[in-house]
């Protein structure tokens, strides 16, 4: 099994990072913040004005460490790439498959049967942890008629379509999870984000989206050609499709506790002149340091049966989806919740 290796997130604005010897160095000016053996380190994702020397970024493009600058409040800029890994004829394969109707959804649609199942999981818990939630079943029910649909569409316009109704459905009942003083939330708001809930949902959506798109690099998958995401110039579809099983049992529920347990206040968020909600930079520390945490906790995957780190879900889906194209399994196992 892969070893979860450490993210950096660079969030200190005008710091530098620059290799020495065998680790990566952060300065900001003359003052060294920290240094860490690169080895230890799987990727690094830069905030802001943060820069990185050319070396450095050679290095990390040629050891396989995935580099990603992204604006100080998470927007995706650019993104240092090697060489390619993994086999050629997996990717000509995946291509081929992308072309293909019927390969297409016979993968879409358990994508997204597994985003329903899983947004039922947490309203689930969240009934039998606090009791009988009239709004809460009725989201339950109308999910398991989303549900049967999914599981039997015939095309990826349908399957998104179904897609498309049972997260209105699950975001209809979401502020029914929230416990945070003063948090609410009228629906899904993406860009930008005008709410405090919106803003973290956004912020951790991209946070796992970029692990699942170096998950996917890493068993030789391009991120960028996905069977229910259709193709868009820069944006990374499978990674995006593979996001999709990871949103309510991951995602969501790690917004919800960063709200419930009151680790994020309504004074951590700055709201801009155009009206985008962010977290101010203690804040983004806060949730950055929850996260590493919560990708170090043990779980056990439904379909290995064995017990891995949180952090590693996208590493052990991306290796399930290439043995499936590659044709060693018939069915691909998407990541359910049981």
């Amino acid at each position: 099994m892969k070893k979860l290796l450490n993210t950096l997130y660079i969030t200190r604005q005008k710091s530098y990072l620059h290799k020495e010897r065998e680790t990566i160095v952060i300065k900001e000016g003359d003052n060294k913040l920290g240094q860490f053996p690169a080895i230890s380190i799987s990727n690094i994702l830069c905030f802001g004005q943060v820069s990185v020397s050319p070396f450095l970024m050679g290095f990390c493009g040629e050891q396989g460490i995935g580099l990603a600058f992204y604006s100080e409040y998470g927007k995706f800029l650019a993104r240092v790439q090697g060489k390619q890994t993994g086999n050629v004829l997996l990717r000509r394969a995946q291509y081929r498959w992308a072309d293909d109707d019927g390969k297409s959804v016979s993968i879409a649609r358990l994508m997204v049967a597994a985003k329903i199942t899983n947004a039922r999981s947490v309203l689930m818990r969240e009934i039998r942890n606090h009791g009988e939630n009239t709004l809460l079943s009725d989201a339950v029910s109308r999910l398991a008629v989303s549900l049967r649909r999914a599981e039997h569409a015939q095309s990826v316009g349908e399957a998104m379509g179904i897609e498309g109704d049972a997260a209105s459905t699950y975001f209809g009942v979401f502020n029914e999870l929230l416990r945070g003083s003063g948090f609410a939330f009228g629906g899904r708001v993406r860009r930008p984000p005008t709410d405090p809930v919106n803003a973290l949902l956004s912020y951790v959506y991209m946070l796992i989206t970029h692990e699942c798109s170096s998950a996917l690099q890493g068993v030789g998958l391009d991120p960028y050609v996905g069977f229910l995401h259709q193709d868009r110039p820069g944006r990374v579809s499978l990674a995006l499709d593979l996001l999709e099983e990871f949103r309510s049992p991951w995602a969501d529920r790690f917004v919800l506790t960063l709200i419930n347990r009151k680790q994020i206040q309504l004074d951590d968020f700055i709201t801009e002149a155009s009206g985008a909600v962010r977290l101010n930079d203690d804040a983004r520390k806060t949730l950055l340091t929850a996260w590493q945490e919560r990708k170090q906790v043990e779980i056990m995957h439904p379909y290995l049966e064995e017990k891995i780190a949180f952090g590693l879900l996208p590493h052990c889906q991306a290796m399930l989806l290439a043995r499936h194209i590659r044709g060693d399994t018939e069915y691909y196992p998407p990541y359910r919740v049981k």
